[in-house]
């Protein structure tokens, strides 16, 4: 049995830790993009988001940190009677359209992308098993939205046997009481919530200090 990885510090270390970037997509994020046309909700707090995405995903490939992109198709075809009837109409995120792309950010081809067809990102998907064979213990979150789909992923990451931490920079939401009861609940209950930039301090400290011990 593994130790218990009791400290954050301990949690984070480049060798056992994922990135997963949540629903980043144009029908969430983009002006003209479903959430935007459709329910008129207010999608300002995407861009930044996206930036400082950007840069945590670009400093944690260099320590070799694997990041899995998860991507949502809710075509009609894909989702349960009760997701059909709460979302009403069919149009957000069909396979192949430019709602369903990538907003703002590209994947890079040694990411790993997973496509869902639920809130959860465990549900239905391979996810579990990626991570499993890449010996990860610790996910950190980060995408849209975080009331919804980073936080139906980040509990059942956490019942799974994952320790949690929540990017509070790096997620977003158009609902703000859903967004700051997220990062509450997950501080009281579920792991721990960090600026991306802290993320990075935490992972690279790690790293400094395994390369010092092998030289």
């Amino acid at each position: 049995m593994n130790p218990v990885l009791k400290t954050v510090e301990e949690q984070l270390q480049p060798g056992h830790t994922a990135l997963l970037v949540v629903d980043l997509q144009n029908d969430f994020c983009a002006e003209g993009g479903f959430l935007h046309r459709e329910r008129g909700y207010d999608i300002r707090f995407a861009k930044q988001v996206a930036d400082n995405i950007g840069v945590v995903v670009a400093a944690v490939r260099r320590m070799n940190v694997p990041v899995i992109w998860i991507r949502s198709h809710y075509d009609f075809k894909y989702l349960a009677e009760p997701h059909i009837a709460k979302r009403g109409n069919e149009g957000c995120c069909l396979e192949g359209s430019w709602g369903a792309e990538f907003f703002a950010l590209v994947p890079d081809r040694d990411d790993t992308i997973v496509d869902k067809h639920h809130f959860n990102a465990f549900t239905g998907t391979v996810l579990h098993e990626i991570l499993q064979r890449r010996g990860i213990r610790t996910l950190a979150l980060a995408g849209v939205a975080t009331n919804v789909c980073v936080d139906s992923t980040l509990r059942d990451g956490f019942f799974h046997g994952y320790h949690v931490v929540l990017l509070e920079d790096c997620v977003g939401s158009n609902n703000k009481a859903g967004h700051d009861g997220t990062l509450a609940t997950v501080r009281a209950n579920f792991g721990e919530v960090l600026s991306g930039i802290r993320l990075v301090e935490i992972l690279n400290g790690a790293s400094d200090k395994a390369r010092a011990v092998s030289s």
